[in-house]
């Protein structure tokens, strides 16, 4: 495990504002449980602390080189009763960010204060892009593994939920909501909600300008010279696969959230092209959906997010 991704608990309480920080986060404080939730699915918790009803989990698996963390925001009422289940929105970060950052930068507290919700925010790798990659020259990064076959039946074993297609919501913001529509498309079976922040649709407009954007910065911080899609050929059926826009049937029955920024910038303007791309697609298949092109560029409108929380807690079986 680098340093790089080894965060003791001290550096967590110091990036989270210290002492300062656990007021705001609720009366229970710093717990240290270890036996707060079991092993299992090819998951062994290597750490674990309550900050209030925020809980931060550290894991071994064999599908990641180090061990990826999770952040699981539980209601204020889920301790309150033995009996009653929650539906559980999966909440995905963009590049060069970490499981920290909804909590952290985008007030996930704040928002789903009095909501009967799980919120589940999973590490994904400063360029994992919600995959496994064709090749990794640093050990296994199979983030897509990781995510869908591990953590989510965990979550289900460990937590009252909804194990079922009602109960789940999947969004995220830039390469999370990349990854959101990827996973809701892929696994239809386990998302009745898909939200993307900010996050590419296409992978194949413009020369395939998202698959060399994956590519190319997959190869310099997450995968040693590896890459997702492969290079200089790409795996055609990997990028069919995942592509959003070649998959229109399987969000069929979802409930859709888009946002994307009317700015102009180096990552904003190729995922506003490709998000109408995709909602031209949807339109023509007669798929509803909800969208929205607000002013700025790339970064999560926390008005937005706090409409998608709604909205995916009226869409699911309800608490």
């Amino acid at each position: 495990m680098t340093h790089q991704h080894c965060i003791s608990r001290r550096r967590l309480i110091q990036t989270m504002g210290g002492v300062a920080a656990f007021g705001a986060l609720g009366s229970l404080g710093l717990v240290r449980n270890a036996d707060a939730a079991s092993n299992g699915h090819g998951l062994a918790i290597t750490d674990h602390a309550a900050f209030g009803r925020l809980h931060y989990y550290r894991f071994a698996t064999r599908e990641i080189g180090w061990n990826p963390a999770v952040n699981v925001l539980l209601p204020e009422d889920y301790f309150h009763t033995q009996w009653r289940r929650y539906p559980v929105l999966y909440l995905l970060h963009g590049g060069q960010s970490d499981f920290r950052k909804f909590h952290m930068q985008d007030d996930i507290i704040g928002l789903t204060r009095g909501r009967r919700l799980i919120v589940v925010m999973p590490d994904g790798g400063q360029a994992g892009w919600y995959s496994n990659p064709v090749e990794s020259y640093v050990g296994p990064r199979n983030w897509e593994s990781f995510h869908i076959g591990q953590l989510l039946p965990w979550i289900d074993a460990n937590f009252r939920t909804y194990a079922e297609y009602n109960g789940r919501a999947v969004s995220g913001f830039s390469m999370g909501g990349f990854g959101a529509l990827k996973y809701a498309a892929k696994y239809y079976g386990h998302f009745a909600s898909v939200s993307s922040h900010s996050g590419p649709a296409s992978l194949r407009r413009d020369a395939g300008l998202v698959v060399h954007w994956a590519n190319t910065s997959s190869a310099a911080v997450e995968l040693g010279g590896g890459t997702v899609y492969g290079a200089p050929l790409w795996d055609e059926a990997r990028v069919s696969a995942d592509n959003p826009c070649q998959r229109l049937p399987s969000y069929r029955n979802k409930r859709i959230f888009l946002v994307c920024g009317l700015g102009e910038d180096i990552n904003e303007t190729p995922v506003r092209a490709g998000q109408r791309e995709f909602r031209g697609l949807l339109r023509g298949a007669r798929i509803p959906h909800e969208w929205y092109e607000l002013p700025g560029t790339h970064f999560v409108r926390r008005d937005m997010l706090q409409r998608d929380i709604d909205g995916v807690i009226s869409r699911l079986r309800k608490a």
